[in-house]
C-alpha cells in the first residue's frame, strides 16, 4: 500500500487548521499541524512533507522565517503563504523568500485545491525528472549558476522577469521554467509583444464574443485562456501600450480575464513570464512602462549572460550547432580549425548565439575544404574592435578617438591594428611576456590572444 502524501498546516487560528485539515483530509493527505514557529519547526525535523501552507502571522514570529527555512533545508517541500486579502506585498515578499504559491484569507477552497494540485504535481515532476535539459550549453560558471537558478525558480509560481540581450536564449530559459515545473502537463504560451498590433492586442490577449467588434464573426478564446493550466510567456513585454499594461496589471492581480464584449470576467490559471531587451528599470523611470506592473511581473529576475561573458561556452555551443547541421545534411560538415575556434573566441557577438548560428551557417554553406578557416567565418573585423562590448578591456584601450583615427575611412582598419598591437605589446611587456596572465590582464581568452598575436605578426 503507497505512503499518503502529507502536509503541514501552521496557523494560530484553530478554525482555519481545522478548514485546511478537513479539505486536505478529502485529496487524500495526511495532515499534521503546527500553531505556532517553534512548533512547526520541530514538526519539519521530525518527518518529511509534500507541502506546507503557513499563516504569514504566527506569535512567535513570521511566516516568512518558517519559508526560509524551509527554502534552505527542505527544499523538496513547497510552501505555500497564508494572507490577509489584498496584502499584496506580503505575497510578493513570500514569493521572494521562496514560497511555492499563496492564498488569501478568507480561504477560497476552489483556489487552495489548485493550489496544493499543483504543490503535488511539481513533487511528483520532481521525482521522475531526467537531467537538465542540454539545450541550454556551457560549463562555464555563469551559465551553471542560471541552470540552478532556474531549477530554484521553476518550482514556484511567482512571476519571472527574463532579462538579457537580444539573441540569448530568453525564450529558451522561459521553456525550461516551465518543462521543470508542476505545470509541464499544460500548455506553454509564447507571445511577442512587439509583433501584436495595438489595435488587436485585447483580444488575441483576452479573446473576444461574436459581434463585440467589426470583424468578430465568432467567439474567439485569447491567449491566457489557450495558457490556462500552464505557462504564459509575454516576450518583449516592454512592447506593450501603457492602455494594455493596465489591463494586464488586473489579469495578474485578479486572476481573470474579460473577453471583449463579455458580460463578465472568466477565471484563468496561468503562470507569468515575461522578457525584455529592453532596460524596463529605466522605462519605469521614463513614465514608459507602469511601476505597479514592473514590480509584480518582477517578482524575481533572472538575467541571462551575453555570449561574450562566457567565451568559453563558445566551442560546444559551435559543436552542438555543427552537430545540428550535420543532421540536417547528407554529406559530412567540416569542422572548425583550431583558428577559426580562436577567432570565434576574440569576437563579440552583439547578436549572441542567434549570430553565432548565422555565421556557422554561413561558414558551412561557403566553405570548400574539411575544415572552416578564419576566412569563412567573415567576421566583421572592425565591428569586433569598437563599440561592442564595453566589459572588455582590450577593446576599451583600442577603440580610437575621433583625432586618433583620422578623417579618412581607408585609414580607420590600419589604425585600429596599429593600436590593438601596441596595447597588447605593452601587456606583454607589463606580463614578462607571460601569455596567460597577458590574456586575463586584456580581458580575453587565452586562445583568442594567440589567434591575435599570429594576427598581427607578433609571435
Amino acid at each position: 500500500m503507497a505512503t499518503p502524501r502529507s502536509a503541514l498546516v501552521v496557523d494560530d487560528e484553530r478554525d482555519i487548521r481545522e478548514l485546511l485539515v478537513l479539505t486536505l483530509g478529502r485529496m487524500g493527505l495526511r495532515v499534521d499541524t503546527a500553531a505556532d514557529l517553534t512548533s512547526a519547526r520541530a514538526q519539519l525535523a521530525q518527518g518529511s512533507y509534500d507541502l506546507c501552507l503557513t499563516d504569514m502571522r504566527l506569535p512567535d514570529g513570521s511566516g516568512l522565517d518558517l519559508i526560509s527555512l524551509i527554502a534552505t533545508r527542505y527544499p523538496d517541500t513547497p510552501v505555500a503563504m497564508i494572507t490577509a486579502f489584498g496584502n499584496v506585498e506580503a505575497a510578493v515578499n513570500a514569493l521572494k523568500a521562496g514560497a511555492f504559491d499563496f492564498v488569501t484569507k478568507p480561504v477560497d477552497l476552489t483556489v487552495l485545491r489548485r493550489l496544493v494540485q499543483h504543490a503535488l504535481d511539481l513533487n511528483q515532476q520532481r521525482r521522475s525528472a531526467t537531467p537538465a535539459s542540454g539545450r541550454l550549453l556551457g560549463e562555464s560558471g555563469r551559465m551553471q549558476q542560471l541552470r540552478q537558478t532556474i531549477g530554484r525558480v521553476a518550482r514556484s509560481q511567482a512571476p519571472v522577469y527574463i532579462s538579457g540581450e537580444s539573441g540569448v536564449g530568453k525564450e529558451l530559459v522561459a521553456r525550461l521554467i516551465h518543462e521543470q515545473g508542476s505545470r509541464v502537463a499544460g500548455t506553454f504560451v509564447p507571445v511577442n509583444c512587439g509583433a501584436i498590433p495595438s489595435e488587436l492586442m485585447e483580444s488575441e490577449l483576452f479573446g473576444h464574443k461574436k459581434g463585440s467588434f467589426t470583424g468578430a464573426h465568432a467567439d474567439k478564446e485569447g491567449l491566457f485562456q489557450a495558457a490556462n493550466g500552464g505557462t504564459l510567456f509575454l516576450d518583449e513585454v516592454a512592447e506593450l501600450p501603457l492602455h494594455m499594461q493596465v489591463k494586464l496589471l488586473r489579469v495578474i492581480q485578479e486572476k481573470s480575464v474579460r473577453p471583449v464584449g463579455a458580460p463578465a470576467e472568466l477565471p484563468v490559471d496561468v503562470r507569468i513570464l515575461s522578457a525584455t531587451h529592453k532596460n524596463l528599470a529605466k522605462l519605469v523611470e521614463e513614465g514608459k512602462f507602469r511601476q505597479d506592473l514592473y514590480y509584480r511581473i518582477n517578482v524575481i529576475e533572472l538575467a541571462v549572460p551575453p555570449l561574450r561573458q562566457r567565451s568559453e561556452d563558445i566551442a560546444m555551443i559551435s559543436a552542438a550547432i555543427l552537430a545540428r547541421l550535420a543532421g540536417e545534411q547528407t554529406d559530412a560538415l567540416p569542422s572548425l580549425s583550431e583558428e577559426a575556434e580562436a577567432a570565434l573566441a576574440a569576437h563579440p557577438f552583439p547578436g549572441n548565439v542567434r549570430e553565432l548560428e548565422n555565421i556557422l551557417e554561413r561558414a558551412v554553406a561557403l566553405c570548400d575544404g574539411k575544415h572552416i578557416e578564419v576566412a569563412d567565418l567573415y567576421l566583421p573585423q572592425v565591428d569586433s574592435l569598437i563599440g561592442q562590448d564595453a566589459d572588455v578591456p582590450l577593446r576599451q584601450a583600442v577603440a580610437p578617438s575621433p583625432a586618433a583615427a583620422g578623417t579618412e575611412a581607408t585609414a580607420l582598419p590600419e589604425a585600429i591594428e596599429q593600436m590593438e598591437r601596441d596595447t597588447i605589446q605593452k601587456a606583454l611587456e607589463a606580463n614578462r611576456y607571460n601569455k596567460t596572465k597577458t590574456a586575463v590582464q586584456l580581458g580575453i581568452t587565452f586562445r583568442a590572444l594567440r589567434y591575435k598575436l599570429k594576427k598581427l605578426g607578433m609571435e
